[in-house]
């Protein structure tokens, strides 16, 4: 059989935490009774999803309460059911304030993770985020906040989102804890974490790549704005492999070889399942450039 380039393997968080290939994420977390939240979380895990991927931002849209509603959704489940805290790895990210819109100040980020703490009832989190980064903030004041929360044993590693591989490099040469994450957005429509140097960065240090929006914001699914070319591709191997286009679309994320962690966030069991099965597609180099090629809607040189 010819090659396979989609990785199924458990992904590092650091040098004590593995996770899944695929993660659960909140930002729409926002619709339904606490506990039916919490047999989505259940069901996630079961289908072995276990990094969760919060932010105190979430909330203010898809039908959200506001600022912080999932992370308190999320901590609703997490009384209504205690067992489900212990097998997840839980991820949160701060720094955004609408209207300002960015402060990474040390100050801020301590005391919005603590918030963030507070508002999901928890004691820790495994991993938290700079959500954007913040230009007029020097890295050494993001770096004094990680030292604080890591020492306060509030948090276990640290990463960031939206940075460019300069502004990444910038905090690992001066930041004293672990820097494990890096959360791009990355997907068959969206190829800029695979060319700007972000993923390379990763492979380069052992930073680990959280894709955001692995399904370019539900387009991958409704066709919508895409190129009709890549919707026959992922349509074309999703008939040969069985499975639904969105876990070719996965699939594709998960074949780099950064060793990617797509964060899905449909409400739905049945499409987490679906979704899942991107782990047993086979994709091989011919079927990545062909995706590449008609994303692009040109032919590689």
């Amino acid at each position: 059989m010819s090659e396979n380039l989609v990785s199924a393997t458990q992904r590092q968080l650091g040098a004590t935490v593995e996770v899944g290939p695929i993660a659960f994420g909140c930002w729409r977390f926002t619709g339904a009774s606490d506990a039916d939240n919490a047999r989505l979380v259940a069901g996630a895990l079961d289908l072995g999803i276990n990094l969760v991927d919060n932010a105190d931002v979430y909330g203010l849209d898809w039908g959200g309460a506001g600022f912080g509603a999932c992370e308190e959704a999320l901590g609703r489940v997490f009384r209504l059911d205690p067992s489900l805290r212990d097998r997840i790895a839980l991820a949160t990210k701060g720094g955004i304030i609408p209207g300002v819109p960015y402060n990474s100040s040390a100050k801020y980020l301590i005391e919005a993770c603590e918030h963030s703490l507070r508002r999901m009832s928890v004691e820790h989190v495994e991993l938290y985020q700079v959500h954007r980064p913040d230009v007029f903030t020097h890295p050494d004041e993001v770096a004094t906040a990680f030292s604080s929360l890591h020492d306060r044993g509030l948090v276990l590693m640290f990463g960031v989102s939206n940075y460019t591989p300069a502004q990444t490099r910038a905090l690992l040469a001066r930041a004293h804890v672990p820097l494990v994450s890096t959360q791009p957005e990355f997907s068959c429509a969206e190829l800029t974490a695979m060319r700007d140097g972000t993923l390379d960065l990763c492979i380069e240090t052992g930073i680990t790549p959280l894709a955001w929006s692995p399904l370019a914001g539900g387009r991958v699914i409704s066709g919508e704005g895409l190129n009709a070319a890549l919707i026959a591709v992922l349509d074309e191997i999703a008939e040969r492999e069985k499975v639904s286009r969105a876990a070719v679309a996965v699939a594709f994320v998960l074949a780099h070889p950064a060793d990617v962690v797509a964060i899905v966030g449909t409400q739905d069991l049945q499409h987490l399942a679906e979704i899942t099965m991107a782990t047993s597609v086979h994709l091989t180099r011919a079927d990545a450039y062909r995706i590449v090629e008609a994303s692009d809607g040109v032919k590689l040189p």
